[in-house]
C-alpha cells in the first residue's frame, strides 16, 4: 500500500473550526455568520434535562433560536428525523444547530436536508444525490469521538428494516464546529471511553482505506497519537479540560481524515452489530478493530508499522507479528479503558454471527478495505474471534 508515482487525491475539509474552552459562547454569531435567521436547535432528552449544555447554546443563539427540537434517541433513525423536520417547518426554520454526539449530528444532517429539499429522508439515501446545499448546519460536539462535525456522511437507522441508512454528500458538510471542551465534561466515563475508541478506529481505517492518501495519512497519525495520551486521562479525570480539548481535537482530525480516505471492515461491522443489536457503534469498532488487523495484515504491512510506531508498539519483525502485536495493544489499551473487548460481553449471540457476516457485505464500508472481501465466509472467522471464539 505504499503510495506509487500514479497517485492522485482530492482532499476537502471545508468546515470552518473554532476551538477554545468557552467557545460555544460564538454560537450566534457563527449563525449569524452563514446566514441563519431562524435556528431549530437539534438535540437529545438526556443532555436537555440534565445538563446546561442545550441551554448554553440557547443562550448563545439569543433571538436566532426559533425551536428547539430533543427528541432525539440515542441510536436515531428516520423517524426522529422525520420530527425533526415537521418541528422545523413549523417554526419555519432556515438552518440548524446541533448540540450533542454523533447520532444527534447525523439526525441534524438529516434535517438540514429535508429543510432545504422537503420529501422523505428516504428519497436521499446514497452518495452524491444533492444538487445544491443542504441547510447552513453549526455543530457544537458533546463527545469526542465520531467526528461527525467535519464529515459528508450521515448513518441512520430504519428501525423496521434493522438496516442503516447510508447518506454520503458533501452538500451535507456542516458549516463550523465549535469544538468547546468544556461541553464534553458531563460525559460519562464509558461513554468518554467508546467514543474515544471510535476516533481511533477513524484514523486506524483511513490507513488501511484503498483511497489512503498522504494529507488524510497526516492527520490520522496524529490523531492516533493524541487519542493514546489523552483518552486514559479523559476516563481517569473527567475533569481535565487540556486532555477533553486534546482528545476533541484528535476526533476532529480523524474524522477529517476518513472523510477523505473513507474506512473500511471495522465499520462494516459495526454498523451491521448496531443495525441487528443495537451495541453501541463506538464500541463496536473498539471490538472488531484488532481482529481487522490481523485479517489485513498481508495488505498492511508497512501501514500497520506507521501505526504501530504511532501508538507506541514496537515495529520490528515480519508483518504478521507487527499486526498481532498491534492488535493486542488496541485490545489492551480498551480493557484499560474499562471497555468489553468481545461481542459476547454486549450480548451479541453464537449463532447470529453467520447472519451477520452475510449482512457485512451489503455496506459500503467494505469497498474500500485493504483486503479484499468476496463473501461471507472469507469474513465469518473475523465474526467469530470479535465474538470470543
Amino acid at each position: 500500500m505504499r503510495y506509487g508515482s500514479d497517485l492522485s487525491f482530492v482532499f476537502s475539509s471545508p468546515t470552518r473550526l473554532v476551538f477554545g474552552a468557552g467557545q460555544v459562547s460564538e454560537a450566534g454569531m457563527e449563525a449569524e455568520r452563514i446566514g441563519i435567521t431562524r435556528a431549530l436547535l437539534v438535540s437529545d432528552r438526556v443532555l436537555a434535562e440534565r445538563t446546561d449544555l442545550v441551554g448554553r447554546v440557547s443562550k448563545a443563539l439569543g433571538s436566532r433560536l426559533a425551536a428547539t427540537f430533543v427528541d432525539v434517541p440515542p441510536d436515531s433513525g428516520v423517524d426522529a428525523v422525520m420530527a425533526g423536520y415537521a418541528a422545523a417547518r413549523e417554526a419555519g426554520a432556515d438552518g440548524v444547530v446541533s448540540v450533542g454526539g454523533g447520532s444527534v449530528i447525523d439526525t441534524a444532517k438529516g434535517i438540514a436536508i429535508l429543510v432545504r429539499e422537503g420529501g422523505h429522508l428516504r428519497d436521499f439515501e446514497g452518495f452524491q444525490l444533492l444538487t445544491r446545499r443542504a441547510a447552513s448546519h453549526v455543530v457544537v460536539p458533546t463527545t469526542a469521538g465520531t467526528g461527525s462535525e467535519v464529515t459528508y456522511v450521515a448513518v441512520i437507522k430504519d428501525h423496521q428494516a434493522k438496516r442503516k441508512l447510508l447518506f454520503g454528500d458533501y452538500n451535507i458538510l456542516p458549516d463550523v464546529a465549535i469544538l468547546d471542551p468544556e461541553m464534553t465534561l458531563a460525559l460519562p466515563g464509558p461513554l468518554t471511553a467508546a467514543t474515544g475508541m471510535d476516533a481511533l478506529s477513524h484514523a486506524l481505517e483511513a490507513m488501511h482505506s484503498l483511497q489512503r492518501e498522504p494529507v488524510a495519512d497526516a492527520l490520522a497519525l496524529h490523531a492516533i497519537r493524541i487519542v493514546r495520551e489523552a483518552l486514559p486521562a479523559c476516563v481517569s479525570t473527567p475533569g481535565d479540560v487540556a486532555a477533553r480539548g486534546r482528545q476533541l481535537l484528535a476526533s476532529t482530525m480523524a474524522g477529517a481524515a476518513f472523510s477523505n480516505a473513507q474506512v473500511g471492515l471495522v465499520h462494516a461491522m459495526s454498523h451491521t452489530a448496531g443495525a441487528h443489536f443495537g451495541v453501541h457503534h463506538g464500541l463496536a469498532n473498539s471490538i472488531c478493530m484488532p481482529h481487522v488487523v490481523r485479517f489485513n495484515a498481508e495488505e498492511c504491512g508497512e501501514v500497520y508499522r506507521e501505526v504501530a510506531t504511532a501508538f507506541g508498539v514496537p515495529a520490528d519483525g515480519d508483518d504478521a507479528a507487527v499486526a498481532d502485536r498491534l492488535a493486542g495493544a488496541l485490545e489492551a489499551f480498551a480493557r484499560s479503558l474499562g471497555l468489553p473487548t468481545r461481542l459476547a460481553d454486549v450480548k451479541v449471540p453464537r449463532d447470529a454471527l453467520p447472519a451477520l457476516a452475510e449482512a457485512t457485505l451489503f455496506d459500503g464500508s467494505l469497498v474500500y478495505n485493504a483486503k479484499p472481501v468476496s463473501d461471507a465466509a472469507g469474513i465469518l472467522p473475523v465474526w467469530e474471534a470479535a465474538w470470543g471464539a
